[in-house]
């Protein structure tokens, strides 16, 4: 038990979050607690993590979710570990809680040298109905930049996507490749665009930066086949989206293959997503915990071919494996499943209340006080 690399949970502590500031000591090394000398308030090692309050051991949990990230449906661990249905879902659903709030913190904080971004939509079959699933990659670190679920494949979907997107942007002047879908149009250049500031006075003008370059693949079908593709430039020139196709490593023309390759990792990896499965989600919860816990996973815990860089002379190794979020210079190692879901998210910083009414008034001095 280490407290220097623990912070207190409270939320009404002034010290909450903070790490290194000598306030946490050890409570008890037998039940694994700690306690914050600011507040004094006791709480366990596993705060903040999915392994919270769990009567199970965390190795039984880790390999569940271990499984459970490889794509194996939900009624094969049940069988395999003799454990109840509704405790895997449970344990899911908290996992999927617990990545997306590390993604949040990680990922989705303008960070991001992004680069050239595609983005696609597929349908997902629930029990009794079917919903989209969007999702957005960064192509040059094949980072995984998030997915948002819809029971429509509209505007307000793809608008979600983007604002996304935009947000693990650390600016704007990137490239976008996406399908023949109208919405995505819209909603990037309401995303994208900011205030042009001239000086004058008035509401400045919204524009697009210099440097968005915005192109669709056009797929053409005839009885349910793709007969024909065209390459349509939105936003720019074709000679600047070719430029920075090249330049980022998607290719030479417009394309959403690596969208396209990573729906397809997403069909191995989550049961749901599998065509023609029977392991069907029941709820849109349940979806999008396994999204975030197989989408964390891609990002920090898996490496990926096309990354790998050559090993230094001397090294005992060819190569240098790389994940998505080395790639994108968010870690520096790769993380294991274990260390993905006892990574603690700080919590915001204190902020003292605000005091409401009018300021008390300076009471007099005593007598007493005036004499001495």
């Amino acid at each position: 038990m280490d407290p220097q690399r623990q912070f207190c949970h409270n939320q009404a502590c002034p010290a909450r979050g903070q790490v290194g500031q000598g306030n946490i000591t050890v409570h008890s090394r037998k039940e694994r607690r700690y306690r914050c000398m600011t507040c004094g308030k006791p709480f366990a090692a596993t705060a903040g993590t999915p392994f919270y309050r769990l009567r199970r051991g965390a190795e039984l949990v880790t390999t569940v979710l271990t499984v459970l990230s490889y794509g194996c449906p939900l009624q094969a661990i049940v069988a395999a570990f003799a454990v109840d249905e509704r405790t895997v879902a449970a344990w899911l659903v908290r996992a999927g809680q617990h990545a997306a709030q590390v993604h949040q913190h990680r990922v989705v904080q303008g960070h991001v040298d992004l680069g050239h971004v595609q983005a696609d939509e597929l349908w997902v079959k629930l029990v009794g109905r079917r919903v989209w699933l969007a999702m957005a990659l960064a192509v040059p670190s094949r980072l995984w930049l998030g997915g948002v679920i819809s029971a429509h494949r509209d505007r307000l979907l793809i608008t979600r996507l983007v604002q996304i997107v935009r947000a693990c942007a650390q600016h704007p002047a990137i490239l976008v490749c996406v399908d023949g879908l109208a919405s995505y149009v819209t909603a990037f250049r309401r995303v994208f665009r900011e205030p042009l500031h001239t000086g004058r006075r008035g509401r400045p003008r919204l524009m697009l930066p210099a440097g968005f370059l915005l192109g669709q693949v056009v797929k053409h079908y005839a009885k349910r086949r793709v007969v024909g593709v065209t390459q349509r430039v939105v936003q720019g020139t074709a000679a600047a989206i070719a430029t920075a196709v090249t330049a980022t490593g998607g290719g030479t023309v417009i394309n959403t293959a690596y969208i396209a390759r990573l729906n397809a990792t997403f069909r191995s990896h989550v049961a749901p997503l599998v065509r023609r499965s029977r392991a069907l989600a029941r709820t849109e919860a349940r979806l999008t915990a396994g999204m975030y816990l197989v989408g964390c996973a891609y990002n920090f815990c898996w490496t990926h071919a096309s990354l790998r860089l050559a090993a230094p002379v001397g090294a005992p190794t060819t190569w240098l494996d790389r994940t998505p979020a080395m790639a994108a210079g968010l870690t520096d190692h790769p993380w294991t499943l274990a260390e993905l879901l006892h990574f603690q998210v700080p919590l915001p910083a204190w902020v003292a209340p605000k005091r409401r009414g009018r300021r008390p008034k300076q009471s007099a001095p005593s007598p007493l006080a005036l004499a001495a």
